[in-house]
């Protein structure tokens, strides 16, 4: 709790794959999680026990149980109005789903600047036709990519909804960002939603961010993310909501031949959340 602002922890379904509907929601609910964001699998018994599962929590456990619905599209070579037809269709199909808000994975880092503003525009509509927040998430790949060229588009949609996910200008810049800190403070207001993980300038994702050797980057991590809270919690915003969101192969590494994973995801965001908690 940050004075009358409630700070909500957010579990990722990336990574659970392997579990039914049901045996995720169940270890969300047992480890403390006041949500779920998930990208869905292509399963419509999976999908219809997910809405079962969710509906039973909200009645019964806890009636503000958040659902953050991903839009991630699997890459294809196409058209921009291609891209603008399967991206529409994803986001209505979502909308259906009625989540609290909806994570987009927006554009294409290499159309051009009219085309990516086309798309966002679009999900502005849905937003305004739907009542649904769309929030763009920061990504390698998308329009979001590099922190120079989406101050520009705030140019445009100076209220744009931003899901910071810093690692990925750390690695498209090859930089800690120290260099760019005017330009990050930039996007702090349009931050509506954080994904606590920690990258360096070779790579989204440290192998693990408790270990000693990673100490100046989550000081770091965690400075930009205090800053961003406080920004919210001047807006007097009800609530800010985290993700933990450490991803496994190919985001974690993996020792060579045996391709054990050279830590636990689930229990590296496990210890993220509750490092959270004592230090926001």
């Amino acid at each position: 709790m940050l004075n009358n602002m409630e700070i909500k922890y957010i579990c990722t379904f990336w990574g659970c794959e392997h579990l039914s509907a049901k045996q995720f929601l169940s270890n969300v609910l047992e480890n403390g999680y006041d949500g779920v964001e998930i990208n869905f699998p292509d399963d419509e018994h999976f999908i219809a026990e997910f809405n079962a599962e969710l509906e039973r929590i909200r009645n019964t456990i806890n009636p503000n149980f958040i659902f953050i619905a991903q839009q991630v599209l699997p890459n294809k070579k196409e058209t921009v109005n291609e891209y603008i037809d399967r991206i529409t269709q994803r986001l209505e199909f979502l909308i259906q789903l009625k989540p609290n808000y909806i994570n987009s994975h927006t554009g294409k880092d290499f159309f051009d600047f009219s085309d990516n503003c086309k798309i966002i525009e679009i999900c502005n509509k849905l937003t305004r036709v739907s009542g649904i927040p769309i929030w763009h998430e920061i990504h390698r790949g998308r329009f979001s990519f590099h922190l120079k060229t989406l101050v520009s588009y705030l140019d445009i949609f100076p209220k744009i909804n931003l899901i910071a996910d810093f690692s990925h200008f750390s690695v498209v810049s090859e930089s800690d960002l120290h260099d760019q800190y005017d330009l990050l403070s930039k996007i702090y207001s349009n931050i509506k939603h954080i994904h606590a993980r920690i990258g360096f300038e070779q790579s989204p994702q440290v192998n693990n961010p408790f270990a000693p050797e990673w100490k100046t980057y989550l000081e770091q991590y965690l400075s930009w993310w205090k800053e961003i809270i406080a920004i919210q919690k001047n807006k007097k915003s009800a609530i800010c909501t985290i993700t933990p969101e450490f991803g496994p192969f190919p985001y974690m590494p993996q020792e060579p031949f045996t391709k054990k994973p050279l830590s636990n995801q689930w229990e590296i965001n496990l210890q993220m959340k509750n490092y959270l908690q004592q230090n926001l």
